[in-house]
């Protein structure tokens, strides 16, 4: 009776074991993290609407077809502050197929005197940890600023977690399809 009591344990472990394996590499489970943090490269993008600073509503959804650089920032962040310069040339030449969102996550700072300084035209939807479910949660964003480049299709096709340079946002943008 015992020996059937300890199978039927072990059994019961390795069928849990075995559907926690399955479920890890589930292709539909697109938000899980990687081991840097945040979501996988290759996983859709979890679409999301927020306002602009110009009151607009903006949804990720509204980009597919286009290549987007999405960005989580702050304004109190320096490495944010030294590659906003640099996003905004690149928003300036990128071209009608991609699209620049800088997310803010600090909103309640002076965003729009932040951005009139810095001379920043690109869209900067806005986002709060106030919100029920901000953004830069669903992106496990654990570090600012962190960019993922999203494809025509909506997959996430590269994530960086530091400040760029230019021709950081070039390479990323045109090794997409």
């Amino acid at each position: 009776m015992l020996k059937k009591i300890i199978a039927s344990v072990l059994l019961l472990s390795l069928i849990t074991i075995a559907i926690v394996q399955a479920m890890d590499n589930d292709p539909n489970n697109h938000e899980k993290e990687d081991s840097l943090g945040g979501l996988k490269i290759g996983a859709k993008a979890p679409n999301f609407s927020l306002k602009t600073l110009d009151g607009k509503q903006v949804e990720l959804a509204d980009y597919r077809g286009k290549k987007v650089m999405l960005n989580f920032w702050a304004t109190w962040c320096p490495p944010c502050k030294k590659e906003m310069p640099d996003m905004e040339k690149y928003a300036q030449q990128a071209g009608d197929d991609v699209v620049v969102l800088a997310v803010n996550i600090d909103p309640e700072n002076d965003v729009q005197a932040f951005v009139k300084e810095n001379g920043i035209t690109f869209t900067i939807p806005l986002d709060s940890n106030s919100a029920k479910n901000p953004v830069n949660e669903r992106y496990k964003v654990l570090s600012i600023p962190t960019t993922y480049f999203i494809d025509k299709q909506g997959k996430i096709t590269n994530k960086v977690l530091t400040a760029m340079q230019l021709k950081d946002m070039e390479r990323n943008i045109n090794s997409m399809q």
